[in-house]
């Protein structure tokens, strides 16, 4: 049986956050500020470090790596969009939809993993289909449940179902995608990310079934949730523009599950809601609006799980 949940986390420390320009033509959770890029970035790192402390302090196992600030990479925190780690020693390398988002793939950072006792067997680099105008953001464009071998994707102008279907046949897993929106002013737009109004855990399921508007896609993915046994705890699109949907769930050292997602997101969520969650794991809220509004992405997105297996001493 496959591990849905692990203790090991990516995390990319960053060194020019900023707002990105090149991201917001389509994601519509970013929000312009008027503050310095200095100021900005101060504040983020801030996030950031609270966010490593207090997660550690959880017993998580985490792997930080710093960004360098040139080339300039201010979407850098969101690791999980660019790389993936599985259990076989697969390691996956994605095509980015955004020029200055390409330069956050890093082989150095293969180099530390390997340091750390992880063992990497196979490099699976999607990255040439940039030239082709294909993309797939890794497990931002697509949601995993592992344990069951099911993908989920939500098709986008950063997901494209032709990779999407070729990732699902290469590692082994089967293929849900469907269209996910959400207004914007007076129209019904493409969500940029699948991880932002779904999340799944071992035991459950969170999403956003109203950015589902094809009646019959929404009722297939709820066949699925309930083939596999998973409680589905549905949020609102408000809840989800809030980062509710953009939840994940971990494990510590000890094989606790926890499942980490921002303040604004717990914030968001109704009683029920929190009692659904605390049926099934510790949450641990996080603090990081200006990570939030400014780069368009929450808690999930800035942790790239580690499935791989490590030498054993």
């Amino acid at each position: 049986m496959m591990q849905q949940t692990t203790s090991a986390l990516l995390m990319i420390e960053p060194v020019a956050f900023g707002f990105n320009h090149q991201t917001a033509e389509n994601n519509y959770f970013q929000q312009p500020t008027h503050s310095s890029a200095s100021a900005v970035q101060e504040k983020a790192l801030q996030e950031f470090r609270r966010m490593t402390a207090l997660l550690r302090n959880k017993g998580l196992n985490l792997t930080v790596i710093q960004d360098r600030l040139e080339p300039h990479t201010p979407d850098s925190i969101f690791p999980n969009n660019w790389i993936s780690f599985h259990e076989n020693g697969t390691v996956v390398l994605y095509p980015m939809f955004a020029a200055n988002r390409r330069y956050e793939r890093r082989l150095d950072i293969l180099t530390q993993i390997e340091k750390e006792g992880f063992i990497i067997r196979n490099i699976l680099d999607y990255s040439p289909f940039e030239n082709q105008g294909v993309f797939l953001e890794g497990t931002g464009s697509m949601v995993l449940d592992r344990a069951n071998r099911w993908a989920y994707a939500a098709l986008s102008e950063r997901t494209h179902l032709s990779l999407f279907l070729q990732f699902c046949k290469e590692l082994q897993f089967t293929p849900c995608y469907f269209s996910a929106n959400q207004t914007v002013g007076e129209k019904r737009l493409p969500i940029y990310h699948t991880n932002v109004m779904m999340s799944v855990g071992d035991r459950y399921a969170v999403i956003c079934l109203d950015s589902i508007d094809n009646t019959a896609e929404k009722q297939a993915i709820i066949c699925s949730f309930r083939r596999h046994g998973k409680e589905i705890i549905e949020i609102s699109e408000a809840q989800m523009h809030c980062f509710a949907g953009n939840m994940l769930q971990v494990e510590n050292r000890e094989g606790k599950k926890i499942v980490v997602l921002s303040e604004t997101a717990c914030q968001s969520l109704t009683a029920k809601q929190i009692e659904q969650l605390n049926a099934f794991n510790e949450m641990v809220s996080i603090p990081i609006s200006t990570i939030e509004k400014t780069g368009g992405g929450s808690v999930r997105c800035t942790l790239a799980e580690i499935f791989l297996q490590k030498e054993k001493i």
